[in-house]
Protein backbone atom coordinates (compact mmCIF):
# COMPACT_ATOMS: atom_id res chain seq x y z
CA UNK A 1 0.00 0.00 0.00
CA UNK A 2 1.31 3.59 -0.92
CA UNK A 3 2.70 5.62 1.54
CA UNK A 4 0.85 8.62 1.05
CA UNK A 5 1.81 10.89 3.93
CA UNK A 6 5.43 10.10 3.01
CA UNK A 7 4.96 11.42 -0.53
CA UNK A 8 2.75 14.31 0.57
CA UNK A 9 5.96 15.18 2.85
CA UNK A 10 8.39 14.59 0.13
CA UNK A 11 6.09 17.08 -2.13
CA UNK A 12 6.42 19.57 1.17
CA UNK A 13 10.12 19.66 1.10
CA UNK A 14 10.26 20.30 -2.79
CA UNK A 15 7.89 23.29 -2.31
CA UNK A 16 10.26 26.51 -2.52
CA UNK A 17 7.09 28.61 -0.55
CA UNK A 18 6.42 25.65 2.11
CA UNK A 19 7.59 26.34 5.46
CA UNK A 20 10.67 24.01 4.80
CA UNK A 21 12.42 26.05 2.86
CA UNK A 22 11.32 29.36 3.58
CA UNK A 23 11.58 28.89 7.65
CA UNK A 24 12.79 25.56 8.72
CA UNK A 25 15.86 26.14 6.37
CA UNK A 26 16.08 29.83 6.93
CA UNK A 27 19.63 30.79 7.71
CA UNK A 28 18.09 33.23 10.10
CA UNK A 29 16.27 30.78 12.16
CA UNK A 30 19.08 29.54 14.35
CA UNK A 31 20.28 32.99 15.63
CA UNK A 32 16.96 34.24 16.74
CA UNK A 33 16.70 31.15 18.73
CA UNK A 34 19.67 32.17 20.52
CA UNK A 35 18.60 36.00 20.91
CA UNK A 36 14.80 34.61 22.05
CA UNK A 37 16.75 32.13 24.55
CA UNK A 38 18.39 35.60 25.91
CA UNK A 39 15.14 37.19 26.15
CA UNK A 40 13.60 34.10 28.19
CA UNK A 41 16.37 34.69 30.59
CA UNK A 42 15.90 38.14 30.54
CA UNK A 43 12.15 38.17 31.44
CA UNK A 44 12.80 35.29 34.18
CA UNK A 45 15.55 37.80 35.96
CA UNK A 46 12.91 40.62 35.94
CA UNK A 47 10.42 38.31 37.56
CA UNK A 48 12.47 37.36 40.39
CA UNK A 49 13.80 40.51 40.92
CA UNK A 50 9.90 42.14 41.02
CA UNK A 51 10.83 44.20 38.20
CA UNK A 52 8.74 43.11 35.57
CA UNK A 53 5.75 45.23 36.07
CA UNK A 54 1.72 44.64 36.02
CA UNK A 55 1.63 45.46 32.10
CA UNK A 56 2.94 43.47 28.62
CA UNK A 57 3.13 46.41 26.49
CA UNK A 58 6.71 47.37 27.43
CA UNK A 59 7.84 44.77 28.85
CA UNK A 60 10.79 42.16 28.13
CA UNK A 61 7.85 39.64 27.29
CA UNK A 62 6.80 41.53 24.61
CA UNK A 63 10.08 41.79 23.02
CA UNK A 64 10.78 38.31 22.91
CA UNK A 65 7.05 37.45 21.96
CA UNK A 66 7.32 39.73 19.08
CA UNK A 67 10.71 37.93 17.89
CA UNK A 68 8.43 34.52 18.18
CA UNK A 69 6.17 36.46 15.97
CA UNK A 70 8.60 37.57 13.21
CA UNK A 71 9.57 33.75 12.83
CA UNK A 72 8.03 34.20 9.21
CA UNK A 73 4.07 32.85 8.54
CA UNK A 74 4.47 29.78 10.84
CA UNK A 75 4.39 31.74 13.80
CA UNK A 76 2.07 34.82 12.89
CA UNK A 77 -0.05 35.78 15.99
CA UNK A 78 2.15 33.76 18.47
CA UNK A 79 1.31 37.31 20.51
CA UNK A 80 -2.03 37.04 20.79
CA UNK A 81 -2.18 34.25 23.68
CA UNK A 82 0.18 36.78 25.49
CA UNK A 83 -1.72 40.15 24.86
CA UNK A 84 -3.40 41.70 28.07
CA UNK A 85 -7.55 41.31 27.75
CA UNK A 86 -8.67 43.47 30.47
CA UNK A 87 -12.17 42.80 30.30
CA UNK A 88 -11.58 38.86 30.60
CA UNK A 89 -8.27 39.76 32.81
CA UNK A 90 -6.20 37.52 31.23
CA UNK A 91 -3.71 35.93 31.00
CA UNK A 92 -3.68 36.27 34.57
CA UNK A 93 0.19 36.79 35.09
CA UNK A 94 0.38 40.77 34.60
CA UNK A 95 -1.26 41.76 38.02
CA UNK A 96 -1.29 38.28 39.97
CA UNK A 97 2.28 37.93 41.25
CA UNK A 98 1.66 34.59 42.69
CA UNK A 99 0.93 33.18 38.98
CA UNK A 100 3.82 35.92 37.68
CA UNK A 101 6.37 34.07 39.85
CA UNK A 102 4.92 30.72 38.81
CA UNK A 103 5.29 31.83 35.18
CA UNK A 104 8.61 32.57 35.55
CA UNK A 105 9.55 29.81 37.77
CA UNK A 106 8.38 27.75 34.37
CA UNK A 107 10.35 29.62 32.44
CA UNK A 108 13.49 29.06 34.07
CA UNK A 109 12.97 25.87 34.91
CA UNK A 110 12.97 24.66 31.26
CA UNK A 111 15.87 27.00 30.56
CA UNK A 112 17.85 25.25 33.17
CA UNK A 113 16.56 21.57 31.93
CA UNK A 114 17.99 19.03 29.98
CA UNK A 115 15.80 16.39 29.54
CA UNK A 116 12.00 15.62 28.36
CA UNK A 117 11.15 14.31 31.77
CA UNK A 118 12.32 18.12 33.16
CA UNK A 119 10.31 19.77 30.74
CA UNK A 120 6.60 17.74 31.15
CA UNK A 121 7.35 18.49 34.93
CA UNK A 122 7.23 22.12 34.75
CA UNK A 123 4.87 22.36 32.33
CA UNK A 124 2.00 19.50 34.63
CA UNK A 125 3.36 21.63 37.72
CA UNK A 126 2.04 24.95 35.54
CA UNK A 127 -0.77 23.20 34.68
CA UNK A 128 -1.66 22.61 37.84
CA UNK A 129 -2.23 26.29 39.02
CA UNK A 130 -5.12 26.66 36.17
CA UNK A 131 -3.62 30.41 35.65
CA UNK A 132 -6.53 31.81 33.31
CA UNK A 133 -5.23 32.34 29.56
CA UNK A 134 -2.09 30.78 30.04
CA UNK A 135 -2.47 27.51 28.00
CA UNK A 136 -0.12 24.93 25.67
CA UNK A 137 0.56 28.75 23.54
CA UNK A 138 4.24 28.78 25.82
CA UNK A 139 4.93 25.98 24.70
CA UNK A 140 5.87 28.12 21.47
CA UNK A 141 8.63 29.82 24.10
CA UNK A 142 9.42 26.28 25.23
CA UNK A 143 9.91 25.34 21.69
CA UNK A 144 12.69 27.84 21.34
CA UNK A 145 14.82 26.41 24.32
CA UNK A 146 14.21 22.61 23.30
CA UNK A 147 13.03 22.30 20.24
CA UNK A 148 13.68 18.13 20.11
CA UNK A 149 11.71 17.68 23.06
CA UNK A 150 8.62 20.38 22.52
CA UNK A 151 6.87 20.92 19.16
CA UNK A 152 5.31 24.51 18.39
CA UNK A 153 1.52 25.20 19.15
CA UNK A 154 -1.07 27.02 17.51
CA UNK A 155 -4.08 26.69 16.10
CA UNK A 156 -2.87 25.73 12.17
CA UNK A 157 -0.60 23.01 13.75
CA UNK A 158 -3.26 21.44 15.94
CA UNK A 159 -5.88 21.75 12.83
CA UNK A 160 -3.25 20.50 10.50
CA UNK A 161 -2.53 17.21 13.29
CA UNK A 162 -6.01 16.46 13.61
CA UNK A 163 -6.87 16.46 10.14
CA UNK A 164 -3.87 13.71 9.42
CA UNK A 165 -4.33 11.68 12.39
CA UNK A 166 -8.02 12.54 12.92
CA UNK A 167 -7.58 13.02 16.35
CA UNK A 168 -9.53 15.64 17.88
CA UNK A 169 -7.11 18.35 20.18
CA UNK A 170 -8.33 21.23 21.51
CA UNK A 171 -7.05 24.80 21.67
CA UNK A 172 -6.38 25.96 25.60
CA UNK A 173 -5.65 22.60 27.03
CA UNK A 174 -1.96 21.31 28.54
CA UNK A 175 -3.21 17.60 28.34
CA UNK A 176 -4.42 17.81 24.55
CA UNK A 177 -1.39 19.38 23.97
CA UNK A 178 1.04 16.52 25.78
CA UNK A 179 -1.05 14.11 24.17
CA UNK A 180 -0.56 15.51 20.87
CA UNK A 181 2.78 16.33 21.49
CA UNK A 182 3.33 11.92 21.68
CA UNK A 183 1.85 11.75 18.48
CA UNK A 184 3.87 14.13 16.97
CA UNK A 185 7.16 12.14 18.11
CA UNK A 186 5.63 9.13 16.84
CA UNK A 187 5.36 10.67 13.50
CA UNK A 188 8.36 12.53 13.44
CA UNK A 189 10.05 9.31 14.67
CA UNK A 190 8.21 7.47 11.45
CA UNK A 191 9.28 9.82 8.92
CA UNK A 192 12.34 11.33 10.44
CA UNK A 193 14.71 10.44 7.43
CA UNK A 194 12.11 12.99 5.63
CA UNK A 195 12.02 15.75 8.64
CA UNK A 196 14.78 16.21 12.01
CA UNK A 197 15.23 15.97 15.59
CA UNK A 198 14.33 19.29 15.36
CA UNK A 199 10.26 19.31 16.05
CA UNK A 200 9.99 22.44 13.78
CA UNK A 201 10.40 20.45 10.64
CA UNK A 202 7.68 18.49 11.40
CA UNK A 203 5.46 21.29 12.94
CA UNK A 204 5.84 23.47 9.98
CA UNK A 205 3.99 20.56 7.98
CA UNK A 206 1.42 20.48 9.99
CA UNK A 207 1.33 24.35 9.84
CA UNK A 208 0.55 23.88 6.15
CA UNK A 209 -1.57 21.24 5.84
CA UNK A 210 -3.52 23.25 8.83
CA UNK A 211 -3.28 26.23 7.33
CA UNK A 212 -4.74 24.78 4.02
CA UNK A 213 -1.84 24.50 1.84
CA UNK A 214 -1.75 20.78 1.37
CA UNK A 215 -4.57 18.58 1.86
CA UNK A 216 -4.45 15.88 4.65
CA UNK A 217 -3.94 12.35 2.47
CA UNK A 218 -6.41 10.08 3.33
CA UNK A 219 -5.48 7.46 6.20
CA UNK A 220 -3.84 4.44 5.30
CA UNK A 221 -3.53 1.26 7.17
CA UNK A 222 -0.60 1.73 9.13
CA UNK A 223 -1.79 5.85 9.81
CA UNK A 224 -2.10 6.64 13.41
CA UNK A 225 -6.07 6.59 13.88
CA UNK A 226 -8.59 8.37 16.68
CA UNK A 227 -8.34 5.21 18.61
CA UNK A 228 -4.23 5.92 19.26
CA UNK A 229 -5.54 9.68 20.33
CA UNK A 230 -7.65 8.59 22.64
CA UNK A 231 -5.34 6.38 24.06
CA UNK A 232 -2.44 9.08 24.52
CA UNK A 233 -5.20 11.41 25.81
CA UNK A 234 -6.09 8.85 28.60
CA UNK A 235 -2.33 8.43 29.17
CA UNK A 236 -1.64 12.47 29.56
CA UNK A 237 -4.69 12.40 31.76
CA UNK A 238 -3.30 9.52 33.70
CA UNK A 239 -0.17 11.47 34.01
CA UNK A 240 -1.60 14.82 35.25
CA UNK A 241 -3.78 12.64 38.25
CA UNK A 242 0.06 10.58 39.00
CA UNK A 243 1.66 14.21 38.84
CA UNK A 244 -1.34 16.22 41.00
CA UNK A 245 -0.53 13.57 43.96
CA UNK A 246 3.17 13.68 43.86
CA UNK A 247 2.84 17.10 43.69
CA UNK A 248 0.55 17.57 46.40
CA UNK A 249 3.36 15.58 48.73
CA UNK A 250 5.24 17.96 47.50
CA UNK A 251 4.10 20.92 48.18
CA UNK A 252 3.17 19.75 51.63
CA UNK A 253 7.05 19.05 52.00
CA UNK A 254 8.04 22.54 50.86
CA UNK A 255 5.45 24.32 53.06
CA UNK A 256 6.75 23.24 55.79
CA UNK A 257 9.76 23.63 54.94
CA UNK A 258 8.98 27.58 53.84
CA UNK A 259 7.05 27.89 57.16
CA UNK A 260 10.26 26.54 59.19
CA UNK A 261 12.36 29.23 57.79
CA UNK A 262 10.05 31.72 57.68
CA UNK A 263 10.03 31.19 62.04
CA UNK A 264 14.00 30.98 61.83
CA UNK A 265 13.83 34.38 59.67
CA UNK A 266 11.63 36.22 61.64
CA UNK A 267 12.91 35.25 65.03
CA UNK A 268 16.57 36.19 63.62
CA UNK A 269 14.79 40.10 62.67
CA UNK A 270 13.61 40.28 66.00
CA UNK A 271 16.61 39.52 67.67
CA UNK A 272 18.27 42.30 65.69
CA UNK A 273 20.12 40.45 63.18
CA UNK A 274 20.30 41.07 59.34
CA UNK A 275 19.09 37.37 57.41
CA UNK A 276 19.91 35.92 54.63
CA UNK A 277 17.81 33.22 52.80
CA UNK A 278 19.11 30.92 50.64
CA UNK A 279 19.17 31.92 47.37
CA UNK A 280 17.12 29.23 45.53
CA UNK A 281 14.41 29.84 48.56
CA UNK A 282 14.07 33.65 48.25
CA UNK A 283 10.80 33.65 45.48
CA UNK A 284 9.20 30.75 47.29
CA UNK A 285 5.69 32.63 48.13
CA UNK A 286 4.73 32.64 52.04
CA UNK A 287 1.81 34.38 53.47
CA UNK A 288 0.95 36.34 50.58
CA UNK A 289 4.34 37.56 50.18
CA UNK A 290 8.24 36.06 49.30
CA UNK A 291 10.46 34.36 51.97
CA UNK A 292 13.20 36.61 50.75
CA UNK A 293 10.77 39.96 51.82
CA UNK A 294 12.97 41.67 54.34
CA UNK A 295 15.85 40.20 53.99
CA UNK A 296 19.72 40.74 52.31
CA UNK A 297 19.72 40.89 48.48
CA UNK A 298 23.38 40.02 48.71
CA UNK A 299 26.09 38.67 50.55
CA UNK A 300 28.38 40.62 52.65
CA UNK A 301 31.69 40.96 50.85
CA UNK A 302 33.68 38.43 53.01
CA UNK A 303 31.30 35.86 52.03
CA UNK A 304 30.53 36.99 48.55
CA UNK A 305 34.33 36.75 48.15
CA UNK A 306 35.03 33.48 49.59
CA UNK A 307 35.71 30.46 47.88
CA UNK A 308 32.92 28.67 49.09
CA UNK A 309 30.37 31.41 48.42
CA UNK A 310 28.36 29.62 46.20
CA UNK A 311 27.86 26.54 49.37
CA UNK A 312 27.04 30.05 51.51
CA UNK A 313 24.22 31.22 48.86
CA UNK A 314 22.40 28.09 49.28
CA UNK A 315 22.18 27.63 53.21
CA UNK A 316 18.84 28.00 54.24
CA UNK A 317 19.19 30.86 56.98
CA UNK A 318 22.14 33.00 57.82
CA UNK A 319 21.86 35.14 60.56
CA UNK A 320 24.39 37.84 60.51
CA UNK A 321 25.96 40.59 63.05
CA UNK A 322 24.38 44.23 62.54
CA UNK A 323 27.68 46.40 62.07
CA UNK A 324 30.07 43.30 60.48
CA UNK A 325 30.03 40.46 58.08
CA UNK A 326 30.18 38.17 60.90
CA UNK A 327 28.10 35.20 60.66
CA UNK A 328 26.27 34.92 64.11
CA UNK A 329 24.05 31.39 63.17
CA UNK A 330 23.46 29.69 60.53
CA UNK A 331 20.28 27.13 59.35
CA UNK A 332 19.80 24.25 57.55
CA UNK A 333 15.94 22.86 57.69
CA UNK A 334 15.81 19.19 56.54
CA UNK A 335 12.12 18.50 56.42
CA UNK A 336 12.17 15.47 54.67
CA UNK A 337 15.42 15.19 52.62
CA UNK A 338 18.94 13.82 53.33
CA UNK A 339 21.00 15.88 56.27
CA UNK A 340 24.09 15.49 53.98
CA UNK A 341 24.29 18.85 51.56
CA UNK A 342 23.16 20.98 54.60
CA UNK A 343 25.53 19.55 56.39
CA UNK A 344 28.52 20.08 53.63
CA UNK A 345 27.64 23.84 53.37
CA UNK A 346 27.59 24.47 57.24
CA UNK A 347 31.25 22.85 57.36
CA UNK A 348 32.24 25.17 54.55
CA UNK A 349 30.61 28.04 56.65
CA UNK A 350 32.63 27.31 59.88
CA UNK A 351 35.37 25.83 58.23
CA UNK A 352 36.12 29.01 55.74
CA UNK A 353 37.92 31.39 58.18
CA UNK A 354 38.89 33.24 61.89
CA UNK A 355 35.33 35.30 61.15
CA UNK A 356 32.79 32.46 61.29
CA UNK A 357 34.44 29.64 63.29
CA UNK A 358 32.23 30.72 66.34
CA UNK A 359 29.04 30.50 64.01
CA UNK A 360 26.32 29.23 65.97
CA UNK A 361 25.32 26.06 63.69
CA UNK A 362 21.82 24.65 64.00
CA UNK A 363 20.22 21.58 62.00
CA UNK A 364 16.48 22.09 62.26
CA UNK A 365 14.09 19.35 61.50
CA UNK A 366 11.09 17.20 62.95
CA UNK A 367 11.89 15.26 66.59
CA UNK A 368 11.02 11.87 64.93
CA UNK A 369 14.56 12.57 63.12
CA UNK A 370 17.30 13.34 65.81
CA UNK A 371 17.89 9.85 66.11
CA UNK A 372 18.51 8.79 62.61
CA UNK A 373 20.53 12.27 61.64
CA UNK A 374 22.62 11.54 65.18
CA UNK A 375 23.33 7.57 63.78
CA UNK A 376 24.12 9.09 60.01
CA UNK A 377 26.26 11.73 61.84
CA UNK A 378 28.60 8.39 63.29
CA UNK A 379 29.83 8.01 59.64
CA UNK A 380 33.80 8.67 58.81
CA UNK A 381 32.87 11.23 56.20
CA UNK A 382 31.14 13.26 58.83
CA UNK A 383 34.42 13.19 61.40
CA UNK A 384 34.78 17.33 61.14
CA UNK A 385 31.82 17.28 62.82
CA UNK A 386 32.67 16.46 66.19
CA UNK A 387 35.48 19.57 65.92
CA UNK A 388 32.76 22.06 65.88
CA UNK A 389 29.02 22.60 68.23
CA UNK A 390 26.70 21.62 65.76
CA UNK A 391 22.88 21.17 67.53
CA UNK A 392 20.12 20.06 66.61
CA UNK A 393 17.07 21.91 66.96
CA UNK A 394 13.42 20.13 66.92
CA UNK A 395 10.65 21.92 65.17
CA UNK A 396 8.43 21.27 68.45
CA UNK A 397 11.08 23.42 70.69
CA UNK A 398 11.02 26.36 67.86
CA UNK A 399 7.45 26.46 67.79
CA UNK A 400 6.86 26.35 71.31
CA UNK A 401 9.87 28.91 72.58
CA UNK A 402 10.04 31.24 69.64
CA UNK A 403 7.92 33.95 70.29
CA UNK A 404 9.24 34.24 74.01
CA UNK A 405 12.76 33.92 72.62
CA UNK A 406 11.92 37.01 69.76
CA UNK A 407 9.84 39.18 72.98
CA UNK A 408 12.67 38.57 75.51
CA UNK A 409 16.08 37.18 73.88
CA UNK A 410 19.11 39.21 72.77
CA UNK A 411 20.99 36.75 70.58
CA UNK A 412 21.41 32.95 70.09
CA UNK A 413 21.71 31.90 73.36
CA UNK A 414 18.90 31.21 74.17
CA UNK A 415 18.63 28.55 70.70
CA UNK A 416 21.64 26.61 72.71
CA UNK A 417 19.24 26.33 75.42
CA UNK A 418 15.79 24.55 73.36
CA UNK A 419 18.75 22.36 71.22
CA UNK A 420 21.01 19.81 71.47
CA UNK A 421 24.74 18.97 70.59
CA UNK A 422 24.57 16.41 68.44
CA UNK A 423 27.84 14.64 69.19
Amino acid sequence: MPDRLRDLIVQWREDPSATYQTWFLWDERLKNFRSIRRGIGQVVEEIEADRFGVAYRGSSLETIVHSVAEQRQIFRGADHAFLWKPKLRIPDIYENPVNQRAFGRLLHHCSCCSTAAEILSAIRAIDQLKIKGLGPAVANLIYFLHPTHAPPFNTAIVNGYNAITRSKVKLGSWEHYLAMREGILALNARYRDLLSNDLGALAGFLFDIGSGRYPAPPLDSEALSDRGWQERLAEARAEAVKFERTALQQRETDRSHTEIQAWVRDLGRALGYRVWIAANDRGRCFEGGRLGEGCLNDLPPSLAASAGADSFRLIDVLWLEAGSDRVAAAFEVEHSTTIYSGIVRMLDLALSGELHTSAGLFLVAPDSREGDVRAQLQRPAFSRIADLDVRYLPYSELEKHRAAIARFGTDIRALAEISHRLI
